[in-house]
């Protein structure tokens, strides 16, 4: 089965930023779809990016659209989340997770999660 470990979080300022990592222990990672979901207490789990196998094609919602960038490095097995200009509103737990069958904003479409990693945004 595919591990996932998510990396960075942390407790930032309003404006601040944070570089969130998800390791996989697969090697062949490189084939898998990556996204990145949020959790906020009391709310039900939301998209916030995707990324595609190969790098080539990413996604985002639109509440951190332009403040947030995805990335990959498959030689590292890991995706990264680097977050910008971060606000209270984006106070969650962040999961990765791999392996979208469809529709990516979708949790269900996904086969494999991390254990998630807190962030912390201060007003």
């Amino acid at each position: 089965q595919v591990q996932l470990v998510e990396s960075g979080g942390g407790l930032v300022q309003t404006g601040g930023s944070l570089r969130l990592s998800c390791t996989a222990s697969e090697r062949t990672f490189s084939s898998y779809a990556m996204g990145w979901f949020r959790q906020a207490l009391g709310k039900e789990r939301e998209f916030v990016a995707f990324i595609s196998w190969s790098g080539g094609s990413t996604h985002y919602a639109d509440s951190v659209k332009g403040r947030f960038t995805i990335s990959r490095d498959n030689a590292k097995n890991t995706v990264y989340l680097q977050m910008n200009s971060l606000k209270p509103e984006d106070t969650a737990v962040y999961y990765c997770a791999a392996e979208a069958d469809y529709d990516y904003t979708d949790p269900d479409e996904y086969d494999y999660w991390g254990q998630g990693t807190q962030v912390t945004v201060s007003s």
